[in-house]
């Protein structure tokens, strides 16, 4: 199976980031083998995070989730990088020289 990157979305639930870095702490991120941390971004409020994941399998993705679903409410979407979006428009615009009207 490919690889896709999932764009992951985390509400701490009740606003309570310190729940959340707390477990970090003890356990770590408690993701499944095959599942890659990329980078993530934290809002300036610490109420979401923005978390960049890799696998082959989208449920390890589930699986990893349900570790954090008691603190964390979750959105994903499966996104493609700037580069690959450009490719894919390109490849379907008309060669040069030709309207598209």
């Amino acid at each position: 199976m490919p690889q896709t990157l999932y764009m992951v979305v985390e509400h701490f639930k009740n606003k309570n980031a310190k729940a959340v870095y707390r477990r970090f702490r003890e356990r770590g991120r408690m993701e499944p083998e095959g599942l890659l941390y990329v980078s993530s971004w934290v809002d300036d409020k610490l109420e979401r995070c923005f978390q960049l994941m890799d696998t082959h399998d989208r449920r390890l993705l589930d699986e990893w989730m349900a570790n954090w679903s008691d603190l964390v409410e979750f959105e994903v979407y499966p996104v493609i990088t700037s580069r690959e979006a450009a490719e894919r428009v390109a490849a379907k615009e008309p060669p040069f020289g030709r309207d598209s009207d």
